[in-house]
């Protein structure tokens, strides 16, 4: 019949109900697949220990090796300046003129004066002569004889005398010329033409020589200590006889050319700084370094033996100590606290914490965590790290040391 086909029985809904929950069900308990592990891709070094450059920086001050104050020896009207006001001067090399009639009249005279006491000088030798063989005749009384004696001793002293004053009188003439004893770099004129020149204002100007040229810097009672104390330990070599090469920093960063060495160390501690004053000596002929620049000074040939090194970026600060990331044997990453000590250029040394064959994250560090799978490349030092590796520093300031600890803290904390 056409109407059977629409009659239903009553258990059919029940049935397919449970066909669809029982495929639920075994659908629910097939167990979901794990997620893809995703390795940390990072860059790693592995430590080798090596003898490495330490240099000690110090903030120094150029000072001239020889400065000489030029002064007027003679009094009298200044009349002229015939330098240019901070120019380079040779020696003998004419600086002022004074007024030098006073001073030539005053020669004349003396030479009159030296000229008549030579003419009494003649007159006493020619009556000393006459009476002489008078005396040996019993011609002349012993008196005379010895009146002429005198008077030609006192004639001779006279001329000695008048010889003396007609040398002053060309000294004081030829101080109205006054020259630079020394070769070097003038300073500006204190009096100006026209003044009267005397004792009490008799400083015309300086002149300051350029080559050689000292560097001072003050090492202070602690730096100097410690670091005897790590040659003693064996933690630092430094030069036989402390004969350090000596290299200058200019405030625009350029490094002064020519090298030095130290002169001069005072053997005592300044009792208002606490510091000892050490002297360096630079050849300086094209006069690049003035009198009274500041300077950052490095002591170079100092070396740590055995130092492990790593780059600063590789170290993080964490809450209690600084740590880096060290590779595992199983590729996971693995937090390691670590005793830092002094930066070396771009590096910091790793004073406790890491041995010779372990690979430690440079870059990457910040996106890794305890337990991570890491995907580890070589670490490739640029070109810049390589090429300031001989001119390597003791320590950073205060204030690097901050900034970078800083930046670590921020990047632990993300």
């Amino acid at each position: 019949m056409p109407g059977a086909c629409l009659i239903r029985p009553r258990f059919a809904a029940p049935a397919v109900l449970w066909l669809v929950v029982a495929g639920l069900t075994a659908a629910c308990s097939k167990e979901a697949p794990p997620p893809p592990v995703r390795e940390v891709d990072v860059t790693a070094i592995t430590i080798e220990p090596r003898d490495a450059p330490v240099v000690y920086e110090f903030v120094g001050q150029t000072q001239s090796s020889r400065e000489v104050e030029i002064r007027a020896r003679v009094d009298g009207f200044l009349e002229k300046r015939v330098y240019t006001e901070g120019a380079l001067v040779k020696e003998g090399q004419t600086l002022f003129l004074m007024d030098r009639k006073p001073f030539e009249a005053a020669l004349q005279q003396a030479r009159g004066e030296l000229a008549q006491q030579q003419a009494k000088l003649e007159v006493a030798i020619a009556n000393l002569a006459r009476v002489k063989p008078l005396a040996e005749q019993n011609a002349v009384s012993k008196r005379d004889l010895d009146d002429a004696i005198g008077n030609e001793q006192t004639s001779r002293a006279a001329v000695l005398t008048s010889q003396g004053s007609v040398r002053q009188a060309e000294l004081n003439l030829s101080y109205a010329t006054i020259k630079t004893p020394l070769t070097g770099l003038s300073s500006f004129a204190k009096t100006q033409e026209g003044a009267f020149i005397n004792a009490s204002n008799n400083l015309l100007t300086y002149v300051a020589q350029l080559d050689p040229m000292w560097v001072n810097f003050s090492v202070s009672e602690n730096q100097h200590l410690r670091m005897r104390e790590w040659v003693r330990k064996g933690q630092i070599r430094v030069p036989a006889n402390g004969e350090f090469d000596v290299e200058v920093v200019l405030a625009d960063g350029s490094v002064f050319p020519n090298r030095g060495r130290i002169s001069f160390a005072d053997p005592s501690f300044s009792k208002e700084t606490g510091t000892f004053l050490v002297r360096a000596t630079f050849a300086n002929p094209k006069g690049t370094l003035k009198p009274g620049q500041f300077v950052r000074v490095h002591l170079l040939g100092a070396t740590r033996p055995n130092a492990i090194l790593l780059p600063q970026r590789a170290v993080q600060q964490g809450a209690k100590s600084h740590f880096v990331w060290v590779v595992g044997k199983d590729g996971k990453a693995e937090q390691r606290a670590v005793g830092t000590g002094q930066w070396i250029g771009d590096d910091w040394v790793i004073e406790a914490g890491l041995n010779a064959g372990e690979q430690v994250v440079v870059d990457g560090g910040i996106r890794v965590s305890p337990g991570a799978a890491l995907k580890v490349s070589a670490h490739s030092p640029p070109k810049t790290e390589a090429a300031g590796a001989a001119r390597t520093s003791a320590g950073p300031t205060a204030s690097e040391r901050a900034i970078s600890e800083k930046d670590s803290k921020a990047g632990a904390a993300r």
